[in-house]
């Protein structure tokens, strides 16, 4: 029976139970898909993940993600919390400030702040993919969310490595509120080749964040994500794509979670000249130790 290395890190909090938990299997290099989906859909959390050796000299560790239905090319939350499992549970690799992640969506930069209790993770989100503003997605997300989304701008279609559908609401208070159908909500991510819909609303000057956020991805088995990371990137893509940034800032804080027994802040960085979004936060170990699993097991 093989035994590896395992972790369960909540994301995006400094308080464990929080924010988005993932788990995390060191020394996966012996399992094959099917095992790491097993185990995924096992777990039951929004996503599980797989740290492997590089294929290439230009990355420090490579990365598979899982959902419980689904394998991703890139996702935030599960890839800050990799990371600094791997600070935690590597020793030799402590100290550092800067490390390569390979993934399904390629080579994506991590860097490191702080140390202990006071480290953040932030990762390069994979270039985004914006599809063109769409009007007829008003009437398609407002018949999911229960509730009209702005039609200026009007939502879109994100690929940040998920695909994403992007909608801004009146403000954050039309967000905190929402109870959206979810089985709408899965025809409509179906339809479109989406994981999920992620709609956010700005805060009131002075708030703790500068927006409220929300994602609902029913069709992977997650009727509303806690914390999520490619969302926040794919809403840092779409303020920019919109000329957003001059009024929220192109540094800013999303706050996620709240409605389902959470509390977590998304850190996002957008790039005013080329786009580029990375986002990261604070992370909790909540379990460490070794795990019995895979086709020995």
């Amino acid at each position: 029976m093989t035994t590896r290395r395992f972790a369960q890190i909540d994301v995006f909090t400094t308080r464990a139970g929080y924010g988005n938990p993932v788990a995390v299997v060191l020394d996966a290099d012996d399992l094959d898909a099917a095992t790491m989906q097993r185990f995924a859909t096992w777990m039951n959390l929004s996503e599980t993940t797989f740290m492997l050796a590089p294929t290439t000299p230009q990355a420090d560790f490579r990365l598979r993600i899982f959902t419980p239905r689904r394998e991703l090319p890139f996702a935030g939350h599960p890839t800050v919390g990799t990371a600094y499992a791997l600070l935690d549970m590597r020793p030799e690799w402590r100290g550092r400030e800067r490390l390569t992640l390979e993934c399904a969506a390629g080579l994506l930069a991590v860097r490191v702040e702080g140390a202990d209790a006071q480290r953040r993770i932030f990762v390069q989100a994979p270039d985004a993919k914006l599809a063109a503003p769409a009007a007829e997605l008003v009437d398609e997300i407002a018949r999911a969310l229960r509730v009209r989304p702005k039609a200026d701008p009007a939502p879109r279609l994100i690929d940040n490595g998920p695909r994403w559908l992007v909608a801004e609401l009146v403000d954050a208070t039309a967000v905190r509120s929402l109870q959206p159908d979810l089985a709408e909500t899965a025809a409509l991510t179906t339809r479109h080749g989406a994981v999920g819909v992620c709609a956010f609303g700005r805060e009131p000057t002075g708030a703790a964040a500068a927006i409220a956020v929300r994602a609902f991805c029913p069709a992977d088995g997650i009727p509303e994500d806690p914390v999520t990371g490619s969302a926040n990137a794919a809403i840092g893509a779409f303020l920019h794509a919109n000329g957003a940034l001059a009024t929220i800032g192109s540094r800013y804080r999303a706050s996620q979670g709240r409605e389902v027994g959470r509390d977590g802040y998304v850190d996002v960085e957008v790039d005013p000249r080329t786009g580029t979004v990375v986002i990261g936060g604070h992370c909790v170990s909540c379990i460490v130790g070794s795990l019995n699993f895979g086709a020995s097991a």
